[in-house]
């Protein structure tokens, strides 16, 4: 079965009544864990964007804190599942504003969290790849909010 486009879906999705669009969100919701996640932010969370950057802020730090630093290896499994889920949450945002503060405590976090990142080569172009990503977001955003954030880009 080949799936649908984005396009076929939204002129279907027109001439379906509140009822019926109702139930296929339901429906979408119980099929799979990122979709009730994305609706879940969507109906609560994209309201106060600032307040779900504190949760997902405050998300990081806890799993920061669970991450077992005994051995490297470890250490890399653990910080790759926490990238997961930043990355996971910025897509549901999708505003690069959120994209920016929540890499940017991402790598201060890691920066701060005793992992030897930089004897890492692995953990180091990790921290590298979103230090990349934070600048190419930053790019597009307004010239006051761009230099609000360069002070924190500079420490990392």
């Amino acid at each position: 079965m080949k799936a649908a486009s984005v396009v076929e879906i939204k002129k279907e999705l027109k001439y379906l009544s509140e009822e019926e669009l109702q139930f296929l969100c339901l429906r979408l919701a119980k099929f799979k864990k990122d979709n009730k996640e994305l609706l879940s932010y969507l109906l609560f969370e994209a309201k106060n964007e600032n307040d779900y950057i504190n949760t997902v802020k405050e998300e990081i730090a806890s799993d920061f804190e669970e991450i077992n630093t005994s051995h490297i290896y470890y250490a890399k499994k653990g910080i790759r599942k926490v990238l997961r889920n930043v990355t996971k949450y910025i897509r549901y945002s999708g505003n690069k504003q959120t994209e920016v503060e929540v890499l940017i405590f991402f790598c201060e976090t890691m920066r701060d969290s005793g992992v030897g990142y930089k004897r890492s080569t692995t953990l180091n172009n990790l921290y590298q790849n979103q230090v990349k990503k934070i600048n190419k977001a930053l790019a597009t955003l307004h010239e006051d909010l761009r230099y609000d954030y360069e002070e924190a880009i500079l420490s990392l």
